[in-house]
């Protein structure tokens, strides 16, 4: 009985193979932007919520962050052209003193609103379940972003976060809201 090897025999008639030197690894390829709803869509939702929170006093639309689950909070800002008081509402988390939320206007291309007035007059109020509070807006340093950065993923996944950040022609900036 003879064995039958698959590897390439070398006898002094046929040489062994040269090693082939590996192929460099290939970039993965961008996953597919995780979907969205249409704009309008989008656009509607954030009507009704504030709507929501207007009606009720405050009493629905805020909420806590938990170790699972991003807060959300009430952001009022002046307008940067009109000086007219503006609400948006906002994900946020907790780090330390501060609160911490992103510029991603839905995903959209165009910085929000909210962040090019809070850039104009970094001084403003918050309004969390707990109440309102003073703050100031900044955005992380390079050095602080990626740590924020990650902790953000731990609520919506590394490949979604990745995913929708992917959609912006810009980075999306990552807002601290710090105590005054």
């Amino acid at each position: 009985m003879t064995t039958v090897s698959t590897d390439t025999p070398t006898t002094p008639e046929m040489p062994a193979k040269p090693e082939m030197p590996a192929k460099p690894e290939m970039p993965a390829k961008p996953a597919k932007p995780a979907s969205l709803p249409p704009r309008f869509v989008i656009r509607a939702f954030w009507a009704v919520h504030r709507a929501i929170l207007s009606i009720t006093g405050g009493r629905f639309g805020l909420r806590h962050a938990t170790d699972t689950q991003w807060g959300m909070l009430r952001l009022k800002t002046v307008g940067r052209r009109t000086g007219a008081e503006r609400v948006a509402i906002l994900g946020y988390y907790e780090d330390g003193p501060n609160l911490v939320t992103m510029a991603m206007n839905g995903w959209g291309a165009p910085e929000p609103a909210w962040w090019l007035n809070l850039q104009a007059s970094p001084d403003t109020t918050i309004e969390t379940k707990d109440g309102p509070r003073a703050v100031h807006g900044r955005a992380a340093t390079p050095e602080e972003r990626p740590r924020l950065w990650a902790r953000w993923a731990e609520y919506d996944g590394e490949a979604e976060l990745a995913s929708w950040a992917a959609r912006r022609p810009a980075e999306t900036a990552v807002v601290i809201l710090e105590p005054r």
